[in-house]
This record gives structure tokens, sequence and C-alpha cells, in this order.
């Protein structure tokens, strides 16, 4: 195809994701994805795809037209890595809600295809702090986000970011509770999308762990405290680093709270202060998820 003609293709890509989100209202959203080139972030490798069993499928060849579907690449098989659902991606980009001029954190970058949305959505006067732990993907990532003047680019463990004050966390991969960081990094009306998950166990021996139970949430910082709210069901590949510490005793009561009805209800984050149990989706001792409004 040409270029004329793949933009055209990218651009009915782009509504069909944001139709399928939900979010076709949200114009930004469909222009970020109607600009970004998918393919720049897939690497050179034959590109695969994830089937409904969840087994890799080689493409032919890696024809650009190939990227612009609802569909999983393959970025590290041996890690259980992909370049994620865009209409998953679109909706939680929705709830994020990212504005002109704000600094917004990703954490668990990948190839920086969303790291590439953030900065639309941004803008020039905006800045996308873009977080990635594993090397390999860092080397996609950092010649294709390049040109982008507003995005930096960080090899590290996400649980040490941010490092003040933001406008917005994005996080790509699921963990037992959010990370101190996170939450205390917040600036006024600052927000933090997290998909909270129940890891499973690994196909293999030192294998990735996915969620077998999970849901993304939108968390603000308000003026009283934090509102919380579930986004949708989401399950990603789980934290690697100090944010994905296991706790045993968390992990279990999450996988409880899972198991019974009331998610939908929760309307804020408790935080660094007792809670009542029966007034929460999920409470432990530092932290809960509850049913009541901030106070």
């Amino acid at each position: 195809m040409t270029p004329e003609e793949l933009a055209i293709v990218r651009s009915a890509f782009a509504k069909q994701i944001c139709a399928t989100a939900g979010v076709e209202a949200n114009k930004d959203i469909e222009r970020a994805f109607s600009r970004v080139r998918r393919e720049d972030y897939l690497g050179s490798d034959p590109w695969k795809v994830v089937d409904l069993a969840h087994c890799p499928i080689q493409l032919a060849e890696n024809d650009p037209v190939y990227a612009y579907q609802d569909a999983l690449f393959v970025l590290s098989s041996g890690r259980g890595v992909n370049n994620g659902s865009p209409s998953l991606h679109a909706r939680l980009l929705g709830a994020l809600a990212p504005k002109a001029g704000e600094t917004i954190v990703h954490l668990g970058a990948g190839t920086g295809y969303y790291t590439a949305l953030l900065a639309e959505l941004v803008g020039p006067d905006g800045h996308v702090v873009a977080v990635e732990l594993d090397d390999t993907l860092a080397q996609i990532a950092r010649p294709a986000l390049e040109s982008r003047a507003n995005v930096t680019f960080h090899v590290d463990d996400a649980a040490a970011w941010p490092k003040g004050e933001v406008d917005g966390i994005y996080v790509n991969f699921a963990v037992l509770a959010p990370l101190e960081n996170w939450i205390e990094g917040l600036a006024p009306d600052g927000r933090l999308v997290v998909p909270l998950g129940v890891p499973g166990k690994p196909n293999r021996p030192a294998g990735p762990r996915f969620s077998r139970h999970g849901a993304a949430f939108l968390i603000k910082r308000c003026t009283a405290g934090f509102s919380a709210s579930r986004i949708c069901q989401a399950f990603f590949i789980h934290a690697e680093g100090d944010a994905g510490s296991m706790k045993p005793q968390e992990e279990e009561r999450l996988q409880d709270a899972f198991r019974r009805p009331g998610i939908e209800f929760v309307q804020s984050l408790i935080w660094q202060r007792p809670s009542d149990p029966t007034r929460c989706w999920f409470s432990c001792a530092n932290w809960a998820l509850s049913y009541d409004p901030v106070d």
C-alpha cells in the first residue's frame, strides 16, 4: 500500500477501535490512533499474533496493513509480552483522560506504541516519561520514539517512578496493590490507571504469570482523599522487579475479593489508614477499595 492508502486504513482502524472501546465521542483518542504508525513499534522479527487459544501465529510477512486490527502482536514470546489490545487501551486511555500540556508517566512502556499515543494526547507542551524494565524492548522503543521531543525514555524499575508529582500514571502490567510512589506521586486531580490482578501459575518454570482474575481501576487524587472506580475487566502480565513483589496474604485477600460481587460499587481508595472491611470490596492493613465516596 502507498502511505496515503495506509493512512486511510489507519483512520478506519482508529474509528473502529474507539467504537469497540465505547470512546467514539473522544475525538482526541481517535485522532491519536489515526496518527501513530503501529507497525513502527512491532520490531523487525517476523510478526506473530496471538490467536483465541493464546497460541502465536506467524504472519506471512511484516505487512503494515496487518497491524491495523484489534489483535495482540507478540513482542517477547519468552516473557509473554505482547503489544496489547488497542480497544482495551483505548478504553483505559479514555479513563485516564490525558490533557494537553500534562505530564504523564507510562510504566511498562514496552516498545512504545502506547507511549506514542500518550505523546499525541498531551501534545507538544506536555511530557511523557516512559519506563520499561526490559532493555530488549527498549531497543525497539527508543528509535521509534526519538522524533518525539515530548517523550523521555528510561530503562528502569517502575517501582522507582514517578520522581515527583505528575498529572497521570498509566500502568501496563498487573500488580497486587498500587505502589506508594504511584499514589503519593499524583498531583492534585492527578489520575492513576492501574490493573489489579491475581496471578495464575506460569505455564513453565520461571515463565511469565498472567492474571487469572483482573480489573483495571482509575484512582484520582481529590481534595479530601482518593476516588476509585473499576474501569473494566483486564488481564495483564504481572509486574517484574520491585513492582512485582508478591505478598501471599495480600494475594489471597485480593483473590477472595474478585470471587465476590461488589467491584462495580467501589467509589474510593482508603490509603494508609484503617478501613471498615464491611464497607469495602477489598481491605488490608494499609489500603482498601471502599464502597463509600471520598469524605
